[in-house]
């Protein structure tokens, strides 16, 4: 056991050195598949003797392990059962008696346990929690709250159910009273302590966690236990919020554990506020003051941050509440609230100017993304917008006095001008700043672009400009973009273009970030405000400027820092489509390609990389086929690399372009050496990795009718079926299972698929007995249409279908057509779908068999299902259309969770009959054919099988 668990530590301390990870993580990958790999990481984590770094490496990899490999989708353990309760009985004390950094990994292993088994199937552990507290140590006490918390906090963000009713009543049973009791022993605590700083310090932070766990119990409903000790309750609060000890006087930098308990008391303070009032409300005016006071008495000092944007988002729930709200309803008080909390929280401070130099990626995200949702200046805003929704004109007319002054100011004092910005920014926009069009409502007291004239245009154009004034000129163009119409614009976008030469890295950035907006915009037709026409003349310029920023610093970590350079890059390609042919295309693939072969090496930034191949993926899309680019060789190189060494970040998105790559081909032959691809594709590996199926079940569909001859020829088909099989079992796979089917049905004959049909049939229906999605239905209903569509040379057709059905029960076919078919066809939305139901049914009326003489009936519910289809003739657009290509919110994107689609790389409707254009004349067409070479045979089952209402609708066609 020693060996095994040094060579684990060995291999563990191996991940993180960068030029070793990738090869020690595929090896740590094998180990796991071995007996009991996750106890042997808690041998490592609970072994005094390794260093903390190794230890914590095992607490990381064991998380992650639990992460994926604890239960399945439905539920069930993939581990055995001694594993999992070995598991379950060590995990709480080892994480109690670990330090803090392993404790946090750990407590969140625990919080991925709890949220498959707790409570039901671990309906010891709240007893277990409760029984280790401790009235006279800290360290251990705090540890049983940590893992408390850890397992309560999932409740939050979660909407009410039955389920999430009985875990808290649970909870709250065996929890409830020793919590409360926890409350006035560490209130003891802390006053026994109060000259003693190290333990002063551990019973300050129990509290903290109590304060936590108290949000916890209360953020879906008050609990009994809660609401009868609210009064005892509110005077804790109302201590510790007011609390002071002059131990914690000298500390500057780090928030001090009473910083922190505060934070949470306003965190608290806040839910009561806005979810509470009937049983709160009487207690708000007294912690309004207290938290003012609060408020009035912090400094500066970057200790204070968190506290601050706490108390001040507590505010923000006071105002939030119309009957509170009126004690800010007075001129004098909102005079004395701008001067005293809102212009010391928006002004720059020395942090902020030395974090825009010292660490400009991070001033961006913060000051964009709003990751600086604890920054003062982002809660110091929020409240003054929260104001200005109740008294709007009021608190317009005081802070324009401020904003006057600080412009006057701001002649000779570029941070008094960034003030006066900062504050007109905050009242002029109201509602959220979406990221697709920034401020879509202004506050009707200002005027925006006469504000921009006046006082900020000229910061954008002089060159002499302070580097935070000329961001300032960025931010408030990129915010208030849809404001502006396209003649002003028109002149607002060469100076922006230009500042993106500046050599400050904020301002380029700033400047990337605001083109790139202005490029998404469209007008109420969904046309772009600036389309390919506008940006030709600069496109190569642009686009040759914005890789040489990105290629400044060519090591893999600093060239992929800036994802707004990547994201700007993407824009324009996306906006160019194929006119990038004639602006330097070459170029930009081979920039494209370099970066590729960099980052590879340790790919750190997922939004950098996302857009990174959405940008490929837009040169595919728009240029995949030009004999200029020759595309697909140059990608083969660094892309196959990427598989050889597999790079699993990148191996979804390699067979996503790989996929569009040969959905584009023109030919009906494999290209180039993609043959070699089916043999990796068909290996158990990639399919392991969940983010890879969707991908690579659409390279398979793609690949599938090129490849047919080599296919038949080497008997592949068979594996490519058995994949289908796989992922038809798993509920989040069947989709990809069914595209994969489709390729195979809609390439192969009926002959070649004959031994393998009644297994197909057999897999689909066994899944269609047992409670299937809308979603399912759907893809068989789909399934099925395209077989009854692919009679005459493909030798299959309804009867096919039929015949295969029968053979695996006998009148099974008459259910599964009236009950899932036909009302399944009927709710079909998209056109494509809708097409190949009316081939189908058409073909069935005209050709087949069984529903001429035994599904008598059935023939007439078939064509009166086509004549509903045929009401609104569905039309299908043809390939890939001039669609607006929008990537996805990246906030919205899982990174490193599960697959990330590229959508310059969407894959257009699957069209198995595209010659078949206009759907109603080819039906006509069809029927008149068929009832000619059938002697009128249509034309008798017309009149015998339908009703009056039914042969009038169907006349035309039959004319």
């Amino acid at each position: 056991m020693a060996s095994t668990l040094d060579h684990l530590a060995q291999l563990l301390n191996a991940t993180l050195d960068a030029q070793s990870h990738r090869k020690a993580e595929n090896a740590l990958k094998e180990e796991s598949k071995k007996p009991k790999y996750s106890l042997s990481l808690l041998s490592i984590v609970n072994a005094d003797a390794q260093p903390l770094k190794i230890r914590l490496a095992a607490a990381l990899a064991f998380k992650n392990f639990i992460r994926h490999n604890y239960v399945d989708e439905e539920g069930n353990y993939k581990l055995p059962l001694d594993e999992v309760q070995t598991i379950k009985s060590e995990l709480v004390g080892l994480m109690i008696s670990s330090p803090p950094t392993i404790q946090t990994q750990l407590g969140e292993a625990i919080s991925i346990i709890a949220d498959s088994d707790f409570w039901e199937r671990w309906d010891t552990l709240t007893q277990d929690l409760v029984s280790r507290l401790s009235n006279t140590d800290y360290k251990v006490t705090n540890g049983v709250l940590e893992v408390a918390h850890s397992i309560f906090v999932r409740w939050r963000p979660l909407f009410q159910s039955n389920e999430l009713n009985r875990e808290i009543l649970h909870v709250v049973g065996v929890f409830g009273e020793p919590f409360v009791q926890m409350l006035s022993i560490a209130d003891g605590q802390i006053e026994a302590n109060k000259d003693n700083a190290s333990a002063l310090k551990g019973w300050l932070e129990t509290m903290s966690l109590l304060i936590r766990i108290l949000y916890d119990l209360s953020c879906q409903d008050i609990p009994p236990v809660i609401e009868t000790h609210l009064q005892p309750i509110t005077v804790l609060l109302h201590k510790y919020i007011t609390y002071t000890n002059p131990i914690f006087d000298g500390e500057e930098d780090e928030a001090t554990p009473l910083e922190t308990l505060k934070s949470d008391i306003c965190d608290v303070l806040q839910l009561f506020t806005n979810k509470y009032d009937d049983d709160f409300g009487q207690f708000v005016q007294e912690f309004t003051n207290n938290v003012w006071n609060v408020l009035s008495s912090v400094g500066p000092e970057k200790r204070y941050d968190t506290l601050t944007s706490k108390a001040l988002q507590f505010l923000t729930a006071v105002a939030s509440v119309r009957r509170h709200a009126e004690i800010f309803n007075n001129e004098q008080i909102l005079g004395t609230i701008v001067e005293k909390v809102i212009l010391p929280n928006v002004a720059l401070r020395e942090s902020d100017v030395e974090m825009f130099e010292d660490e400009p990626i991070e001033f961006i995200r913060r000051d964009l993304e709003g990751s600086d949702t604890d920054s003062r200046r982002r809660a110091a805003t929020d409240f003054l917008r929260k104001l200005l929704d109740n008294f709007e004109p009021l608190v317009t007319q005081v802070v324009f006095r401020y904003i006057n002054h600080y412009l006057t100011v701001g002649k000779t004092d570029w941070k008094a001008k960034d003030t006066a910005v900062y504050l007109f920014l905050a009242i002029a926009a109201k509602g959220a700043v979406t990221a697709a069009h920034g401020v879509k409502t202004v506050n009707s007291f200002v005027n925006v672009v006469e504000f921009f004239e006046q006082n900020i245009a000229a910061d954008l154009l002089t060159e002499s400009t302070e580097p935070i004034s000329k961001v300032d000129a960025i931010k408030y163009l990129y915010t208030f973009r849809s404001q502006l119409n396209k003649a002003q614009w028109a002149s607002a976008i060469q100076p922006l273009i230009q500042n993106l030469a500046s050599s400050n890295y904020v301002v380029y950035t700033y400047a990337a970030i605001a083109v790139e907006r202005v490029l998404f915009l469209t007008d109420e037709q969904g046309q772009h405000l600036f389309p390919r026409s506008d940006i030709q003349p600069y496109a190569k310029d642009l686009l040759e400027h914005l890789f040489a920023l990105i290629e400044k610093d060519t090591s893999s970590a600093k060239l992929q820092e800036n994802e707004f350079l990547m994201r700007c890059i993407m824009r324009v390609l996306i906006v160019m489509k194929d006119g990038i042919l004639e602006c330097g295309a070459e170029g930009v693939l081979n920039h494209l390609i370099n970066i590729t072969n960099v980052i590879k090496e340790n790919p750190s930034n997922p939004r950098f990389y996302y857009y990174h191949f959405e940008a490929i993926g837009a040169l595919v899309r728009y240029c995949g086929n030009s004999p200029k680019l020759d595309m697909l060789p140059r990608l083969w190189t660094p892309f196959v690399a990427i598989l050889h060494e597999d790079v699993s970040e990148f191996v979804p998105f390699i067979f996503q372009i790989f996929a569009l790559l040969l959905e584009l081909n023109p030919t009906n032959q494999v290209p180039g050496d993609f043959k070699l691809l089916i043999e990796a594709v068909l290996a158990p590996g990639p399919w392991e990795t969940r983010g890879n199926v969707p991908p690579l079940s659409r390279f398979i569909a793609a690949i599938i009718p090129k490849a047919a001859e080599e296919i038949k020829a080497e008997n592949k088909l068979e594996p490519f079926l058995a994949i289908f099989q796989r992922l038809l079992t798993g509920k989040k796979t069947d989709q990809n299972a069914f595209d994969i089917l489709e390729a195979i049905v809609g390439t192969f004959p009926g002959d070649v698929l004959e031994p393998y049909f009644g297994t197909i049939i057999t897999l689909i229906f066994t899944k269609l007995q047992s409670n299937p999605t809308d979603s399912y239905k759907s893809r068989v209903a789909r399934f099925y249409h395209l077989v009854s569509a692919r009679g005459g040379e493909a030798r299959m057709g309804a009867d096919f279908f039929i015949r295969h059905a029968e053979a695996i029960q006998q009148n099974v076919f008459t259910p599964f057509y009236l009950t899932v078919i036909l009302p399944t066809t009927g709710q079909f939305a998209r056109p494509v779908d809708r097409k190949l139901g009316v081939i189908s049914y058409t073909k069935t009326l005209c050709e087949s068999k069984q529903f001429a003489e035994r599904y008598q009936k059935g023939w007439g519910f078939t064509c009166n299902n086509l004549l509903d289809l045929l009401k609104n003739p569905p039309r299908v657009a043809a390939g890939f259309g001039d669609e607006i290509v929008n990537e996805a919110d990246v906030d919205d994107i899982g990174f490193g969770v599960g697959f990330t689609p590229l959508n310059t790389c969407k894959r257009g409707s699957r069209d198995d009959f595209p010659d078949i254009v206009e759907v109603d004349k080819w039906v006509s067409q069809y029927l008149k054919e068929a009832n000619q070479r059938l002697g009128g045979l249509v034309a008798t089952f017309v009149e015998q099988r339908l009703t009056p209402e039914a042969k009038a609708a169907l006349a035309p066609y039959l004319a």
